[in-house]
């Protein structure tokens, strides 16, 4: 096991986010990483920016010949993964510095298989960003207290790989993280929070918020299919998560 944090970086058209977001990885103060880059046959200027890596050898580059879905392109980052601990990070978003010496040293202090952190959304315009108030989470989520309040920052986590095992992200079109991480709080006691503001998360268009309705719909589907939630659970699940939204982004 050369490195001890694989970090999977799924991309799909976001080409002029992307070098920003790979070297947010590359300015790590910790250096004990792989960031696997799966380009999601994107048809923008992605593959330009990516080949300018394409010489560091802590950078694996898989293009794929067809539109597969991010849950496919982090799935086969997972497979391919073969480091002590699994993290994610979307291909817009941006990490502070220290994140992965202060939180993988967290995790390593304690002992804990999953943590995650607090976050800071921001919006960008002609260059010039915006940011938000910093997203606040719980210090500690199981799996009931998850279904109420889905805080945790995908860009955010860190997981004990053997812990991911061969838990997947469901093919769906929106919240394919979030059946994805009930399935890892469900094997675990659980997640705790690393008392810091690690990552960047960009707001656009498509971000969680900008289409309520249809999340709201995904979110019923995957509670009652995936989580095997009740209807009156559904139902709760459906109203606190729309609250914590509404108090995250506001009107987005």
């Amino acid at each position: 096991m050369s490195d001890f944090v694989d970090i999977i970086l799924p991309n799909y058209n976001k080409g002029f986010f992307l070098e920003e977001t790979i070297n947010s990885v590359l300015n790590q103060s910790y250096n004990n990483w792989k960031l696997l880059i799966i380009d999601d046959c994107s048809i923008d200027n992605s593959k330009k920016i990516i080949q300018k890596f394409t010489k560091n050898n802590k950078i694996k580059i898989i293009y794929l010949k067809k539109n597969k879905g991010v849950s496919f392109a982090r799935n086969l980052g997972i497979r391919l993964s073969n480091s002590k601990y699994i993290s994610f990070l979307d291909s817009d978003d941006l990490w502070t510095p220290n994140k992965l010496k202060d939180q993988v040293g967290f995790m390593e202090k304690n002992n804990y298989d999953f943590t995650y952190t607090d976050y800071t959304p921001f919006f960008e315009k002609n260059k010039k960003k915006t940011f938000k108030n910093k997203i606040i989470t719980p210090d500690f989520f199981n799996f009931e207290i998850f279904i109420n309040n889905s805080s945790i920052g995908t860009s955010t986590m860190v997981v004990l790989r053997s812990i991911v095992k061969t838990t997947r992200f469901p093919k769906a079109a929106v919240l394919e993280d979030f059946p994805f991480k009930c399935k890892i709080l469900k094997k675990i006691e659980l997640a705790k929070k690393f008392h810091q503001n690690t990552v960047f998360y960009r707001l656009t268009k498509n971000s969680l918020g900008s289409n309520k309705l249809k999340n709201l719909f995904w979110l019923w589907k995957i509670n009652k299919n995936y989580n095997k939630l009740t209807f009156f659970r559904n139902i709760k699940s459906l109203f606190f998560i729309s609250i914590n939204s509404l108090k995250k982004y506001g009107y987005r």
